[in-house]
């Protein structure tokens, strides 16, 4: 079994403050593979100290030298990606084709975006007669959840890295093994000390203690909008910069006029990858009446033919979910969509056949949802799909809108145009139109309680910048307008 007996703080692995360890659960086996320490506020304290340190000569960088490590961080989530790999399998469970291709996959490519923005973003702007310029916000605390615990943390660390901010990472306390290789990566690229700290520990301690600090500028959260809530109201006393990238339970409008069994299956898929952990889920598939009962059928086909088993092996599609919490958190939801009326298509509470130990939950559709239903309403965070009739594009649009998330979505349409002109209308941060990927380069971030800021790209940068406006004199004989 791994045990981590140390944080990293200024430059330096150290002992923690206290002797509390958080024990790391393998979600296939149900055994615990590694410790690692949790950290607390005396541990923060430091952390941001050494953070708040750093800030002055590492602000002062020029993009080409903060290039510079993140080309380092780049090459080295490259070297290491198999590892990465294997160890979000074990800590999370995602299955060994997703682990590659998601979960190291992703990190590598964002690091590699901020590597080539430095290269032409404009840290300065001249408007009229004023000097804009761009600067680090400052001491920054990154807390990040446990559904792509690298990709999240990267999304995070190297946007702030690139805009010159100094960093303290609170990995979710499920998934902390990821960060400590990443911390191992950016130590042995020779990032200044204080530049970057971690401080594994519980969202209650170590998190708060963040959230608070007075040292601390900003902070940036992924996770449940509960939490978000409470992060925010921390941050307010300090009047604190806020990001929060928060819950989702997207639509997916299947138009009439749709390729039907394509855009079910899809979106059947889509919900069933990462075991139904994503935020951006289109959990709610909507389908016009006529073609109601055939896309209930074609759900049910795709999530029966879901290979589910040990995340290990290559032809596993569905593991199980990253907890025994959140396994009974998603089986209580199921039995709640069941008693308050929902047709179970397929699926159920019961373990998976042939799956007596892992924290493993049938892939599970339901119909006949109405919009006053709990699983209509609610983030389930687990394989579930639930199927809505609608009459009309305008009813569709309002049962899309129906919801206090708007995080993601998704539009199936014969017509490009007709898609684009339907997804204006939803209110929402973002939506794949016809099954379209995931752009690294787009802004990322939710309308409504799916929270505020953007993640990636331009966007993702700018949330860790503020603009300071130089009023310079007019030339002689002019007046500034």
């Amino acid at each position: 079994m791994l045990e981590h007996q140390h944080i990293y703080i200024d430059g330096a692995w150290r002992s923690p403050a206290g002797d509390e360890v958080t024990e790391v659960v393998d979600p296939a086996s149900e055994q615990v593979v590694a410790t690692v320490p949790a950290a607390t506020a005396k541990d923060v304290d430091a952390a941001v100290a050494a953070a708040r340190a750093a800030l002055p000569a590492w602000s002062r960088t020029t993009p080409a030298e903060r290039k510079v490590f993140l080309d380092r961080l780049h090459q080295g989530l490259v070297e290491r990606a198999d590892e990465i790999a294997m160890t979000v399998t074990a800590e999370m469970g995602a299955p060994r084709q997703l682990a590659v291709r998601v979960q190291a996959g992703l990190p590598i490519a964002v690091a590699e975006s901020y590597a080539r923005l430095l290269e032409t973003y404009a840290f300065e702007e001249r408007i009229a007669t004023s000097l804009v310029v761009k600067e680090p916000v400052g001491v920054v605390a990154a807390i990040t959840p446990w559904n792509y615990p690298l990709h999240q943390v990267v999304a995070k660390v190297a946007a702030a890295l690139a805009a010159g901010c100094t960093v303290v990472l609170k990995p979710s306390e499920v998934t902390p093994l990821d960060a400590y290789l990443l911390t191992e990566i950016l130590d042995a690229a020779g990032l200044p000390a204080g530049v970057f700290n971690l401080v594994p520990g519980t969202g209650s301690v170590a998190g708060e203690a963040l959230v608070a600090h007075p040292d601390v500028d900003m902070v940036s959260f992924t996770g449940s909008t509960r939490a978000g809530k409470r992060i925010g109201e921390l941050g307010a006393a300090t009047v604190k910069r806020v990001a929060l990238e928060l819950g989702g339970k997207s639509a997916n409008v299947v138009l009439p006029d749709a390729d039907l069994d394509s855009a079910v299956r899809e979106g059947v898929a889509n919900v069933l990858s990462n075991s139904g952990q994503t935020c951006t889920a289109w959990t709610r598939i909507l389908v016009h009446r006529d073609s109601y009962e055939r896309a209930v059928e074609v759900a049910r086909e795709a999530a029966e033919s879901t290979v589910i088993g040990d995340p290990a092996d290559e032809r596993t599609q569905l593991g199980p979910v990253a907890s025994a919490a959140q396994r009974d958190r998603v089986r209580a939801h199921i039995a709640e969509g069941i008693g308050q009326g929902a047709r179970l298509v397929t699926g159920g509470v019961e373990p998976p056949d042939g799956l007596p130990t892992g924290y493993y939950v049938r892939p599970t559709v339901f119909a006949d949802v109405t919009e006053d239903m709990t699983i209509a309403q609610e983030e389930i965070f687990g394989p579930v799909v639930v199927l809505m009739p609608y009459a009309d594009e305008e009813d569709a649009l309002r049962i899309a809108n129906n919801s206090l998330y708007g995080l993601s979505g998704a539009v199936f349409s014969a017509s490009e145009e007709r898609a684009v002109a339907f997804a204006r209308r939803l209110d929402t941060g973002m939506v794949h139109i016809n099954g379209a990927r995931l752009n690294l380069l787009a802004p990322f971030g939710g309308y409504k309680q799916s929270g505020n800021g953007r993640e990636l790209g331009v966007y993702g940068l700018e949330e860790f910048l503020q603009p300071k406006a130089l009023q310079l004199p007019a030339p002689t004989g002019r007046t500034a307008s």
